[in-house]
């Protein structure tokens, strides 16, 4: 399994989760952190075209080496839509969507799906996302990648009247389902809450919080990781 996160501190996070020997590789524009538990953790960087590059990157070494990755996890920290995703609690994505990728017209947004192109949308496995959902007992529903966090409340009111089962909002997951999609790797992601989504107020943030549930969440996983069947969802 291979855990994305944008930056060292959730990597990091992650990786209290995990007993035993640590060790480091050095990967192009990368560091990967390979735990002894069979878990390689990448802090694939901020946004989602850097997050594509270096997820592509780790799974790309992976297949050379022989040792390809049967599954990919965008992990993070992120913002949530309140009432449903309050600080401090966790949020698993059924639906990974690009909130921003498309054209603004005289008549709103259109998502590049709308213009002919590629997709907006990556769906983890059904089934996985019901083993993962119910081991965190946390909700499921969709994820945003967003280039540019929202900070307003204007903003907040549009993403969620365009994405009514919007939980979360992050930088990344977008970029890791493209990657693992081009590589033909199931993909989850898992947001822990460090902030509404809306009027930014650092004085707000829980970014401790978050972190902490974070590592819990891994802490909880492995049996969970350990009994999905992929051809459930075949």
């Amino acid at each position: 399994m291979l855990v994305a996160t944008a930056v060292p501190a959730e990597r990091d996070a992650v990786a209290r989760a995990f007993s035993g020997p640590v060790e480091d590789v050095r990967l192009p524009g990368a560091l990967l952190r390979r735990t002894g538990a069979g878990s390689d953790l990448l802090a694939a960087g901020v946004g989602p075209a850097l997050a594509a590059a270096s997820t592509a990157g780790a799974l790309t070494a992976a297949a050379l080496d022989g040792r390809p990755y049967g599954l990919v996890v965008s992990a993070g920290i992120g913002g949530g839509f309140p009432p449903a995703a309050p600080l401090g609690s966790l949020v698993v994505a059924d639906a990974i969507t690009a909130a921003d990728l498309g054209a603004e017209t005289a008549d709103g947004f259109l998502p590049v799906t709308e213009l002919g192109f590629g997709t907006v949308t990556h769906r983890p496995p059904e089934s996985l996302v019901r083993v993962v959902s119910g081991a965190l007992g946390a909700p499921a529903g969709t994820v945003l990648t967003v280039s540019t966090v929202t900070g307003t409340a204007a903003r907040a009111a549009e993403l969620r009247a365009r994405h009514p089962r919007a939980l979360a909002e992050g930088m990344e997951g977008f970029g890791v389902a493209e990657a693992a999609a081009a590589h033909g790797v199931p993909v989850l992601e898992i947001r822990a809450v460090s902030n509404p989504v809306g009027p930014r107020d650092r004085a707000a943030w829980r970014i401790g919080d978050a972190l902490a549930a974070l590592t819990e969440a891994f802490g909880k996983l492995a049996p969970a990781f350990e009994s999905w069947n992929p051809h459930d969802d075949q």
